[in-house]
């Protein structure tokens, strides 16, 4: 990921300093630079000469004093807030007192990063997505201690790399993670309780729902690891609210080491020879597993602009460019309509008792005076 967002900042013409403690680290990210620039310019996105002028702005270091007079660091180190805190310290201390302290963290409290720097108004979260240089979205994440005119300088530095910045309340999860949890926890929520196996769920929201993967293949593309403890944190976060509860089949992925394409099995089998089970093409099934999933989406969108969390307007746009949803939860609102989501939600809770499906107020509002 830092290779990936350093490689966003050199193409915007920013002379870029990765660092990383372990020297190896820094020649695979070097060698993987080199192999993904060379691939640019064999499909003619770049020349020779963009290609080597980009890689003349990017220094790879062991000693974090290369880049002491940077104006800004992004933190990318692994999801674990007293690492991320140790670095911002450190970062603390170097930087000259003009540099904006970022970290792209998905999940951790913006705030909890600022605690104990001498300067917290300097502070931001920058979540950037993966792939950095195709995913067009950096979530723009101000806490209670970050002042405005450093969120405003993260906005122009962003508009800068040719990026779309959205501002996100310090919220777990901020937007896209917060409001894409039911795209994968219904899933495993149905193939639990046998509504449809996991081949036919992925085939019900690509074919029918419009999505580009299906969340079982999506998972597995993520990796186990990161998504479950992104599922996890959330959940955590938000006092084990039980609409992010997360899944113990997923649990039990992540407990034997599968987890995913990266280690060859996960909920699809990607050795080679492995057959994918072939989905049962049953298309009021297939309505239900999408309305269901919508439902909650959408619910979970109307819950984060209920808490002031971001606009519709942002978490639209976050969702169709963070993670590539056929159009945004409001848009997809007012197309299907309120009255049908909420119908969906109220049946489900119904029938099953499970606070997951309860209804944000601010949806039965809206749902009520249409």
């Amino acid at each position: 990921m830092g290779s990936g967002i350093a490689q966003v900042l050199a193409q915007a013409g920013e002379t870029v300093v990765v660092y990383d403690t372990k020297p190896e680290m820094l020649t695979k990210s070097a060698q993987r630079l080199t192999q993904t620039l060379e691939t640019l310019v064999a499909k003619g996105k770049f020349s020779q000469e963009q290609a080597d002028s980009l890689r003349g702005r990017i220094a790879f270091s062991d000693n974090l004093r290369d880049g002491e007079s940077s104006e800004l660091a992004v933190e990318a180190i692994y999801e674990n807030l007293e690492a991320k805190r140790s670095v911002f310290r450190i970062l603390d201390d170097l930087l000259p007192e003009t540099a904006v302290l970022a970290s792209n963290t998905s999940s951790l409290s913006i705030a909890s990063l600022a605690s104990g720097i001498h300067r917290p108004e300097r502070v931001v979260g920058l979540h950037f997505f993966n792939p950095a240089p195709l995913m067009p979205l950096v979530e723009v994440v101000p806490c209670l201690t970050t002042a405005p005119e450093t969120v405003a300088r993260c906005l122009a530095w962003v508009a800068g790399w040719k990026k779309t910045g959205v501002v996100a309340q310090d919220t777990p999860g901020f937007i896209v993670n917060r409001v894409a949890r039911p795209y994968y926890g219904e899933a495993l929520h149905m193939e639990e309780t046998q509504v449809a196996d996991r081949a036919t769920i992925d085939w019900a929201l690509t074919t029918h729902g419009g999505f580009k993967m299906g969340p079982f293949a999506l998972m597995d593309l993520i990796g186990h690891d990161i998504n479950y403890t992104v599922t996890e944190t959330v959940w955590k976060q938000f006092y084990y609210d039980p609409r992010f509860r997360p899944s113990l089949a997923q649990k039990r992925l992540v407990e034997a080491g599968l987890l995913g394409r990266k280690t060859g099995r996960g909920f699809y089998d990607y050795r080679e020879g492995a057959v994918h089970p072939a989905p049962h093409e049953d298309a009021a099934l297939a309505r239900t597993v999408v309305n269901r999933t919508w439902a909650l989406i959408i619910n979970e969108a109307y819950d984060a602009l209920y808490r002031g969390v971001a606009q519709a307007e942002a978490i639209d746009t976050a969702m169709k460019l963070g993670v590539n949803y056929p159009m945004g939860p409001f848009e997809k609102a007012e197309q299907w309509g309120l009255h049908e989501a909420v119908a969906v939600l109220d049946g489900m809770m119904a029938e099953t008792g499970d606070p997951r499906y309860r209804v944000c107020p601010l949806l039965r509002r809206e749902a009520g005076s249409n």
